[in-house]
């Protein structure tokens, strides 16, 4: 697939009236796509992380690597399953936008390279606009130890709002808020046992109490 004919696919995905649509056009594009392509997306990326930290840099490698397989099967699941034809309502209002900053990012001679990052987005354009998922997944670890988070259904990013030092493209789009200073963690409301002390264990390691 080159440039050109990614411009024409993302036109086509920005034309999609619902998420289900969207889901599906996604699904037809990526699933022809390989195992082995989900692999070198894994290599490149590992490529790119070799001056970080070896404990970062393992745990960011074992967070993409699930991410890419996860969504990869979530999304072959949907289809085979027909979870898309449900799915009725719109996609967020930006997200024509997404495929179109996409078509720009995927512009450029290299096929093979532009081929693998629009995957890539493709990837990343199913998480926010179909499933309402962040761009980057929960549990994703940057410097300094901050984390994407889930708390009550809310998705938290402490770089949402910082898109210059992390993955510019994406961040603009995701649905996941940034993650507010210290002093951010509310309690759950009626929640479960199991909440309270989730999250009191939260608090506690956010603060970095020492008893």
């Amino acid at each position: 697939m080159n440039a050109e004919e990614i411009a024409d696919t993302c036109l086509n995905l920005a034309s999609q009236k619902t998420r289900g649509e969207l889901g599906h056009a996604i699904a037809k594009i990526v699933l022809s796509y390989s195992p082995r392509d989900l692999q070198r997306m894994r290599w490149n990326f590992a490529g790119k992380i070799q001056d970080m930290p070896p404990e970062l840099r393992k745990k960011l490698e074992e967070t993409i690597t699930g991410h890419l397989h996860g969504t990869y099967q979530a999304l072959r699941l949907m289809n085979q399953q027909g979870t898309f034809a449900s799915m009725n309502d719109p996609p967020a209002k930006d997200a024509g936008a997404y495929w179109k900053m996409v078509a720009a990012r995927c512009s450029g001679d290299d096929s093979e390279k532009i081929r693998l990052r629009f995957l890539k987005f493709l990837l990343s354009g199913f998480c926010m606009f179909v499933q309402g998922l962040p761009g980057h997944p929960v549990g994703m670890p940057f410097p300094g130890g901050d984390r994407v988070e889930v708390i009550d259904g809310v998705y938290y990013c402490p770089v949402r709002e910082k898109a210059n030092d992390v993955d510019s493209a994406l961040c603009p789009f995701c649905p996941a808020l940034q993650t507010p200073e210290i002093g951010y963690l509310k309690p759950p409301v009626q929640g479960s046992r199991h909440r309270k002390d989730e999250f009191l264990r939260q608090t506690f390691d956010r603060h970095h109490y020492n008893g």
